[in-house]
């Protein structure tokens, strides 16, 4: 349940940024309640999670997939270039969240 609660908890991050970005610097407020309700119930899940998970992996996790997901979706709704270099990047982050979670099943 708390992997539930921590994958969740992504996608509430990746929704709050990305509205940050879509009020531009605060000029469109429509999008702020939302920023600010789905940040409020990310952490809310993230506290909650980190209860069972290791606070290292689960951190990691949150922060990696987190940016990889924000970085593909600021290239779908934003229209911000992608580019080899930043794929390659997107993958290694990933890569490096599988890499923490094994490790940490290790042990």
């Amino acid at each position: 349940m708390h992997w539930v609660l921590l994958i969740l908890a992504i996608v509430f991050e990746v929704i709050a940024v990305l509205c940050m970005k879509a009020s531009e610097g605060f000029k469109r407020l429509e999008f702020l309640i939302p920023m600010g309700i789905c940040y409020a119930i990310c952490f809310g899940l993230l506290t909650i999670a980190v209860k069972r998970l290791d606070i290292g992996m689960t951190y990691a996790i949150w922060s990696g997939i987190g940016t990889a997901l924000i970085a593909v979706g600021s290239v779908a709704f934003f229209r911000e270039s992608m580019n080899p270099i930043k794929a390659a990047s997107i993958i290694l982050i990933i890569l490096g969240v599988a890499g923490l979670n094994l490790s940490s099943k290790m042990h």
